[in-house]
């Protein structure tokens, strides 16, 4: 897959398969395609060329080589859940609220099933007792783990995180990637996680992907990345983000 913004190629024959419960982090240098690969994942652009298929699906064309209905494409996009840079709650609802919008929108559940939904997934990331707060009450480290718990709602397959934690300050940062680590231990979940963290790269992967200039040049399980990459480009990303 390829694809590009005028005449400037983001990503340049990529060829990546991640399977079902797998989880594999994209790092490499800002600009390298990695956030692409996680907009094209989740449907909010589409390639120049190549395919995307999800589950053995494509969710470019049908089997007829169609492009895929509006239907189609919703219930493909269900399969997966995207968590942003930026929290995206909505600050005029309670959690509660922003986190039960979805299922009862999206999935048409019954408001009492999809609170019932809400306050496992709240429990699930330390914020069981938060429900009633509005946005604006909460730290941002807290924000993140709410749009972490709203994502989770809807049930994905695979869960896209992209830099979650890069609009957090430092010392909320942890608390974020704990929650990241558990719901991977805990859940069967997909993940394709893009992260400056290299630390917690190294402790939630199962294979690292490094990036550079639209390429995926280097990957493999995380003890190989980390402590004996056979790229010199991978060796001076690390040795920079590591000497920070």
């Amino acid at each position: 897959m390829s694809k590009s913004f005028g005449h400037t190629r983001v990503l340049v024959d990529l060829d990546l398969t991640v399977a079902r419960g797998e989880k594999v982090t994209l790092i490499g240098p800002s600009g390298s395609g990695k956030t692409t690969v996680l907009r094209l994942a989740m449907m909010l652009d589409k390639p120049s060329s190549g395919d995307i298929r999800v589950g053995g699906e494509s969710i470019i064309q049908d089997q007829l080589g169609k492009p895929r209905s509006a239907r189609d494409l919703a219930r493909l996009g269900r399969r997966c859940g995207m968590v942003f840079q930026q929290f995206n709650l909505f600050p005029h609802m309670t959690v509660l609220q922003n986190l039960t919008l979805a299922p009862r929108t999206v999935l048409k559940l019954p408001a009492a099933e999809a609170e019932q939904r809400a306050v496992e997934h709240l429990e699930m990331v330390g914020l069981g007792d938060k429900a009633t707060a509005y946005p604006a009450q909460l730290s941002g480290g807290q924000q993140q783990r709410i749009a972490i718990a709203r994502a989770l709602t809807l049930r994905p397959e695979i869960l896209l995180l992209d830099e979650i934690t890069s609009a957090l300050d430092p010392e909320l940062i942890g608390e974020v990637l704990e929650v990241v680590s558990k719901v991977a231990q805990e859940t069967d979940i997909t993940f394709l996680i893009v992260t400056h963290e290299m630390r917690f790269a190294r402790d939630v992967s199962d294979r690292v992907a490094m990036f550079d200039g639209g390429r995926i040049i280097e990957h493999g399980p995380p003890e190989a990345i980390f402590t004996d990459p056979v790229c010199e480009r991978t060796k001076a990303f690390l040795h920079s983000v590591l000497n920070h």
